[in-house]
This record gives structure tokens, sequence and C-alpha cells, in this order.
């Protein structure tokens, strides 16, 4: 089988996320929110308090890069760092009221880039397109993928 990037999944599934990512940063940028954060900040706006673990768990990062941009995170006001109490090896990870503020325009600034994105699918589609794209991450999520 040969390789042909306008038929690979991966690259255009790259191409598309690249894409997504450069329209986002461009609005949450507005918002005084770097790009690097969102994901973090999604998770910690479900539950604040995580530990650096808990998201470089469910980000599927390194923990250098979590370190970095939580440190960049703090340095933005939009996190504090505190001892676990039960585990002083570990730091929770807690919204400030600045990054609780956000939370409403951040998430709308990341709807509208999906509106767009999707604008032209029908909603049948666009169901479609995220039940396929879901099942495809699981796939390659390292618990499920023997390749890594």
């Amino acid at each position: 089988m040969t390789f042909e990037r306008k038929t690979s999944a991966g690259y255009l599934v790259n191409h598309m996320a690249r894409l997504f990512a450069r329209h986002l940063e461009a609005r949450l940028k507005a918002q005084g929110i770097a790009l690097g954060a969102f994901p973090a900040l999604l998770h910690l706006w479900e539950q604040d308090g995580l530990t650096q673990r808990d998201l470089v768990e469910r980000l599927g990062i390194e923990q250098p890069t979590m370190a970095a941009t939580l440190s960049r995170m703090e340095r933005d006001g939009l996190i504090t760092r505190q001892r676990d109490p039960g585990d002083a090896r570990a730091q929770r990870i807690h919204l400030t009221d600045h990054a609780r503020g956000l939370r409403a325009a951040a998430l709308a600034e990341a709807s509208a880039v999906n509106d767009i994105a999707t604008g032209t699918l029908t909603a049948a589609e666009r169901e479609q397109f995220l039940a396929i794209t879901s099942r495809i991450i699981a796939a390659l999520e390292p618990s499920r993928s023997s390749d890594m």
C-alpha cells in the first residue's frame, strides 16, 4: 500500500487539528488564555483541585511539559498550587477566581470554533463525525494500543 497524503487519515486529522488550534488560539488570546493552558483548564473547570499527575494522565502529556504549562498558568494568575495534605510529595492545582471567571467566555469561543468547523455538516453528519473520531481516539489510546 502506498502512502498518499491526501488519503492519509493521520495527515488529514493532524492538519485539521492544527487549523482548529490556530482558530482557537486567536480567540483564546483575546481572553488572556494561552492555547497550551486550555486543555488543563477544561479539566480543572470540571474538577478543581486535581494533582499534576492527574492532569498528566488525563491529558496524555509528559510530566515536564505539564510542569512548564502549570508554571505559565501560575504566572498568568490562572492557578495556585498547594501541597496535598495527605501526600506531601503531591501538589493540588486550584483555579483562581480569575480563571473561574474566564470559563464561560472561553467555552463560548471553543464552541464557536467547533461551529465554524462543522458548519457545513448536517446534524447527523456531525454526530457521526464525533462518534467516529471518538472511536479512533479510543483505538489509539495508550491503554488500548499494543503498538506503542
